[in-house]
């Protein structure tokens, strides 16, 4: 397995509560910034797979394990590394980080359903390919 995706985020006001603490959704969002900039990094554009072949993603399960929070202007890490995929689903594992020190980890499953049905579909050769090619 290579060296997983990362982007940096910064915390700002928003992503926190009145103590200046993430909120603890907020680390989802975070997680979703990363999945999408590594598929973008590879080319595969989620916008135009929504409209040219109709296929969305969603988020099917989640597992997150918090170990310390991030606070207001932390400069994080976050990463994204593609896991098994099944015949209508793929799998990151993620983490985010502050100066190599993990704060939250999770695991996010999500299927690929037809935009009109809200049916699952096969996972696309091309996005099997480049999820292989990246893990």
């Amino acid at each position: 397995m290579g060296a997983p995706f990362r982007i940096p985020v910064r915390v700002y006001y928003q992503d926190t509560d009145a103590g200046g603490v993430v909120f603890h959704a907020q680390y989802l969002a975070f997680m979703e910034r990363a999945r999408t900039e590594l598929l973008n990094a590879r080319g595969f554009d989620l916008a135009r797979i929504a409209e040219e072949r109709r296929i969305l993603f969603m988020v099917h399960e989640i597992a997150v394990r918090y170990h310390r929070p991030a606070m207001l202007n932390d400069m994080l890490e976050v990463t994204a590394a593609p896991g098994p995929s099944g015949r209508a689903s793929v799998v990151f594992a993620q983490r985010v980080e502050r100066g190599g020190e993990l704060l939250v980890e999770g695991e996010v499953k999500l299927a690929l359903v037809d935009r009109d049905r809200q049916r699952p579909v096969r996972v696309p050769g091309e996005l099997r390919r480049l999820l292989e090619a990246a893990g």
